[in-house]
Formats: structure tokens, sequence, C-alpha cells
């Protein structure tokens, strides 16, 4: 493996699993709320049963399976490894972050969570090596309902967060706070994430992060 190849899927799974901690932090911190998709992978584990990660998991597979119809082709390696990994960190997340019992401490945990979850999301994008399921199911409203890219991902949070609520998820200022703030903190991480990874793959001028 030279050297590139390495670093690029050291920052992407490194970066997912810090943003899966992220996701654990803020579920910790549940009564402030917590992001969209968590809300309804929390209630279906309220409603269902199974954990929040296996419910990250199986969902991501149903839109991968849903967009892949649609699309007519098949996500990258990437995609698939987001999915299994994301979901699988979230649970062992969850069985090793303390609880948080107190007011203070579930605040903490939870601003604490999102600024994790932002520094991970950032990590995880700047090696380019393939999108998350749900970020494909945003790609695919924008393409079939002709929307932008903020409308299109308002809406699929705004409905996922509805669904999650009926189910029984934590809904709360926290989960606007995820939906329309968690952005600012991925354009802070993205950039110095990018130029650390090509820092550290030692191409300056004309290493481009695509394949």
């Amino acid at each position: 493996m030279n050297r590139t190849v390495f670093w690029r899927w050291a920052f992407y799974l490194g970066g997912m699993i810090i943003l899966s901690f992220g996701i654990g932090m803020t579920i910790r911190g549940e009564r402030f709320g917590i992001g969209p998709w968590d809300v309804f992978h929390y209630g279906l584990t309220e409603t269902i049963g199974l954990t929040i990660g296996m419910w990250s998991i199986i969902t991501g597979f149903l839109i991968i399976v849903l967009t892949a119809l649609f699309t007519k082709k098949l996500p990258k390696i990437g995609t698939w490894i987001n999915m299994v990994v994301i979901g699988t960190f979230i649970d062992i997340s969850l069985a090793v972050l303390p609880e948080t019992p107190t007011f203070a401490s579930s605040l903490t945990s939870f601003v604490l969570g999102v600024i994790v979850m932002g520094i991970g999301v950032g990590i995880y994008i700047a090696p380019n090596l393939g999108a998350g399921p749900r970020d494909s199911l945003m790609l695919l409203f924008m393409d079939k309902l002709n929307m932008s890219i903020n409308t299109a991902r308002t809406l699929m949070e705004v409905l996922v967060a509805i669904g999650g609520w009926f189910l029984g998820g934590p809904v709360g200022i926290g989960t606007v706070l995820i939906a329309f703030g968690l952005g600012s903190f991925v354009q802070l991480a993205m950039p110095y994430s990018t130029k650390v990874l090509k820092h550290l793959i030692r191409e300056r001028d004309h290493y481009l992060l695509n394949e």
C-alpha cells in the first residue's frame, strides 16, 4: 500500500470513528434532543428493539438500495464501509461513554458531541472516498425533485425527525442545532483536514483528492 492510499483510508476510517463517538456523546446528552437521523434510529430502537447502531446500518442499507434503483448504479465501496463503520462505532461509543445524570453533564456531553461530530465529518470527507448513504439520498432528492442542496437536506432531516419523534425519539432544541449548525463545524474542520492530509502524503501542488 503506497503512502497516498494509506493516509486517505486512515483519514476516512478515523473520521468516521470520531463522528460516531460524537453521535454517541449527543445521545448521552439526549435531554436537549439529538440529530434528526439519530432521532429516527433511537425511535426505532424504542419501538422495535435492536440497537441504535444496528438501525443506522439497516436504514443505511435500505437507502443505498433505494438510490441504486433510481440512479441505476452502485455507490463507491466507501459508502458501504461508511454504513457499517458508523453504525458499529455508535454502539461501541454508547457502551463506553458514561451516563449523564445531571443537567450540566448532559449539556457538556451534547455540546462536545456536536463539536466532535463536525470534526469527524470534516476528516472523513477530506479524502473523497465516498459519500455516506444519507448524503446519497440527499443528492437523489436534488436530482429528482429539482431542489437546492439546502432544501433537499432540510426536507430530508425534517421528515426523519418527525418520523423518529412519532416513534418516541428525543426531539429538542439540540435537534435543530445539529440540523442547521453542524455544517459550520464541518466547514471549519474540512479545509484543515485536507491541508493536513496533503502534507502527510507530501504532494502539495498537483495532488487531487479524487479517484
